[in-house]
């Protein structure tokens, strides 16, 4: 990873400003047989509840999946839970597949200092145009102390 924990949080700032475009939006949920949660953006459906896997990645959760409707940009509502004993830093990476799987486009999240039991909102925002249904993916998780 040749970025920067300055450079990943100015990629994070660039990104948040672009996700403050509106549009339309539809969210839904999925568990993949891989136990990594998946979110899908579709018409009004709930999110089920998963088992969190172990480490960093069972603090981190997608709360939501879209696709805007005016930019056509995907983004995932990402929630991060320290369960750590230590302020933490997290990065977190999310993809936005097809139906097929066939990845459509990636995206970071990052939280720096988070409280031990703390909640944090953040969004992973792609800048990759994409049209139709997708799911929205978390490949890596990575918390370090503060």
């Amino acid at each position: 990873m040749g970025f920067s924990c300055l450079g990943i949080v100015g990629l994070v700032v660039v990104l948040g400003v672009a996700g403050v475009m509106l549009g339309d939006t539809d969210t839904g949920s999925d568990t993949g047989s891989d136990g990594v949660l998946e979110v899908t953006a579709s018409p009004s459906e709930k999110a089920p509840e998963a088992k969190a896997p172990a480490g960093a990645e069972g603090d981190v959760k997608i709360t939501a999946c879209e696709v805007n409707g005016s930019t056509g940009w995907p983004k995932a509502d990402v929630l991060i839970t320290n369960r750590s004993s230590k302020k933490s830093n997290y990065i977190v990476s999310v993809e936005f597949v097809d139906a097929s799987g066939k990845r459509l486009g990636d995206a970071m999240a990052a939280s720096n200092n988070v409280a031990p039991k703390q909640e944090v909102e953040v969004d992973a925002q792609s800048l990759d145009k994409v049209t139709g249904r997708v799911t929205c993916k978390v490949t890596e998780v990575t918390r370090y102390a503060s």
